[in-house]
């Protein structure tokens, strides 16, 4: 009874307030049939509530359903065809859902009041309606994050109102409409991470409106747009990742409000310091990384006093880094990475005067220099967490003023000439927790200082871990020296590591490496360790990755390994090892290249067996000695005596079998 009496209470309140907008009926049934398609969760719509009081609906006056917004529910299933039965619909948000299959092509939206339609971040797949792109569309149209194909239909330059059109990470091919450059509100054309090509439209010009570009990740050919600089309200232009040639239009000096520009990976050239630069006052994040641009490094760029991040690197620049450059009092990131500069020194004591450098890369520059070390630089860097000095041929040791880097998280020196030993400051280093001092000449042993690198061993400092937020750029660092880069948007996102292959490092691997509990990566491989493989590894519960290999290691492998869930990389071919591979945990996943070169191993993964192996290798025969070959004819002499004996009981005598017997032996 209370039940049906609360029932009765809501259903009079819900036609208390609908009296003067009862939701039309045709409406209801359409929304009970797209709901009849949706499921996981079920929507809470009851047929005996006014479904202008349903959950994301909202109606006119009349009761015409206006609004249908449902998104972020995890709602899996498919777009009903009922949906082109709401004809006043003019706002749909199914947006991060879970939603599949293709849209209704000749039904979808027959509402020509449409403002918002955002059907981003779900699985939806098939080509776009091209009935859909006629309609009377403003304000905003997403398609971002699904899996359409095909090419944009027409109709876009129809939509005189379309401020939005975003439909980026799609597989959308052919190349850019026409008519798209009739749209001529638009603030924002998103369409990026596709496999658009042909080249952008001079014609572009025509969208007066524009503040937002971002075409990246296509293979779009051709130049930059001449007239680019008519865009004086551009704020985000995205070119990157495109296969764009011919060099920077004049023009775009005139995009004066330019905010951030990154036309990274293309095959951009011409003479980088002729370009003005100095009308860009806004300009925060400037990427020009991989294309072919020479020059010197511009010099107008100093006037650009808003920059915070700089990326020039992997280009043709040559010279030094000018004094002028700490006019860039926010500059925080700065990469000029594979160029042609020189005085690694200077550039170094002149970029201490930018207070606010959190991120430096200056790898493959400065060919065959000292790397810089001088007492000098005691105070410098105050914010500093990324140092990249690879790929460099420098000389000399691994420098004591970055011991006073205190933010320091991130070290790379690898692919260098670098000698002497591994200092013990490294270990206590308050912020680092990734070191990568590969491909070096540096000898002595693992310290057991960097056992204690406070990041990697206090569960307290690791949570502590600086550089939480998302980076102006990403970083591009290659997980091992023949892979391909990995992006990092955010240092919190980049593994702990210890990387110390290819060098002269001896002695034994210390106990202490077992206190780094925090730690995902370690390579030691192609040094001169020798010793066995300690135990106290198995208590590195996070790693992903081990390799000991081509080294003199000898022993066994510890059967606790096997303990390490998390390892999906492993390797200790080339060593001296000896006895059974260690069974279960992620060892079944590792195969015999993961252990050649170890004459002594056995067992399953390696097929061989170890009662064979250990009588092959720990028992074999021994050549016999004077005192057995004696003992051996005594023995023989009594066998044959034996068996004549016997034979002669049998009436049968068996010297061939006796011979045979002693050949045998």
């Amino acid at each position: 009874m209370l039940n049906l009496f609360l029932k009765l209470v809501l259903l009079f309140l819900s036609c208390f307030a609908t009296l003067c907008k009862t939701c039309n009926q045709v409406d209801k049934e359409s929304l009970l049939s797209i709901k009849l398609s949706i499921y996981s969760p079920a929507i809470n719509w009851t047929s005996w509530v006014d479904c202008c009081l349903w959950e994301g609906i909202e109606c006119d006056a009349n009761g015409r359903v206006t609004h249908l917004q449902l998104p972020g529910r995890d709602l899996s299933g498919s777009i009903s065809p009922s949906i082109g039965n709401l004809t006043h619909l003019s706002h749909l948000n199914l947006s991060h859902n879970h939603l599949s299959g293709p849209l209704p092509h000749h039904s979808f939206l027959s509402s020509v009041l449409v403002e918002v339609l955002d059907l981003s971040n779900n699985s939806l797949t098939g080509e776009f309606p091209s009935s859909l792109l006629s309609k009377v569309i403003r304000l905003n149209l997403d398609f971002s994050n699904n899996d359409f194909t095909g090419p944009i239909p027409p109709g876009l330059g129809n939509c005189s109102r379309l401020q939005v059109f975003r439909a980026a990470c799609n597989y959308i091919s052919g190349s850019l409409p026409d008519d798209i450059y009739a749209a001529t509100s638009l603030e924002e054309l998103s369409l990026h991470v596709n496999s658009l090509s042909g080249p952008i439209s001079n014609t572009i010009v025509n969208l007066t409106s524009l503040i937002i570009l971002q075409l990246y990740s296509n293979n779009l050919t051709g130049f930059i747009p001449q007239d680019i600089g008519k865009h004086t309200n551009l704020t985000h232009l995205y070119l990157h990742v495109n296969n764009l040639s011919g060099s920077l239009p004049p023009s775009m000096k005139n995009c004066i409000n330019l905010i951030k520009l990154n036309l990274r990976d293309n095959k951009l050239e011409g003479d980088l310091s002729a370009f003005n630069f100095s009308m860009f006052r806004h300009l925060r994040t400037i990427d020009l990384g991989s294309n072919n641009f020479t020059g010197s490094f511009p010099s107008t760029l100093y006037s650009c006093k808003s920059l915070t991040a700089v990326r020039l690197s992997r280009n043709n620049i040559e010279g030094e880094i000018s004094p002028e450059i700490v006019a860039l009092e926010s500059l925080s990131y700065f990469s000029l990475a594979q160029n042609r500069l020189t005085n690694a020194t200077a550039s170094i004591k002149i970029l201490t005067g930018c207070k606010n450098l959190s991120v430096l890369f200056l790898c493959k520059n400065f060919k065959g220099e000292m790397i810089p070390d001088d007492i000098t630089f005691s105070y410098a860097f105050p914010n500093l967490q990324v140092l990249a000095l690879s790929k460099s041929q420098f000389q000399g040791q691994v420098p004591s003023w970055i011991s006073n880097l205190r933010k320091l998280q991130f070290l790379d020196l690898s692919l260098n000439q670098i000698t002497g030993s591994i200092p013990g400051w490294l270990g206590t280093m308050t912020s680092l927790f990734y070191i990568d001092l590969s491909y070096n000449l540096l000898s002595g042993e693992f310290l057991k200082e960097l056992g204690g690198l406070p990041m990697l061993v206090s569960e307290l400092q690791a949570a502590k871990k600086i550089g939480g937020s998302r980076l102006e750029l990403p970083l591009f660092i290659p997980p091992n020296i023949n892979a391909s880069n990995e992006e990092y948007y955010s240092l919190l996102s980049l593994r702990p590591s210890i990387f110390l292959q290819n060098n002269s490092l001896s002695g034994s691997i210390p106990i202490e490496i077992g206190q780094l509990q925090f730690l995902q990566l370690l390579n030691l491989s192609n040094n001169k360790f020798s010793g066995n493989i300690p135990d106290q590894i198995s208590k590195l519960t996070n790693l992903e990755r081990l390799d000991l290999s081509g080294n003199n290691l000898s022993g066994e492998i510890p059967a606790s390994l096997s303990g390490l869930y998390f390892l999906s990389e492993f390797s200790v071919a080339n060593n001296n090892l000896h006895g059974l591979i260690p069974s279960g945990g992620q060892f079944h996943t590792f195969s015999i290249p993961n252990f050649e070169g170890n004459p002594g191993l056995c067992g399953d993964i390696i097929e061989i067996s170890c009662s064979i192996q250990t009588r092959t290798n720990n028992n074999p025969v021994p050549s016999p000695s004077e005192s057995s070959k004696k003992e051996l004819v005594y023995g023989l002499t009594a066998g044959v005596v034996f068996g004549f004996i016997i034979g002669s009981v049998g009436g049968i005598f068996y010297p061939i079998r006796v011979y045979s017997l002693f050949r045998t032996l």
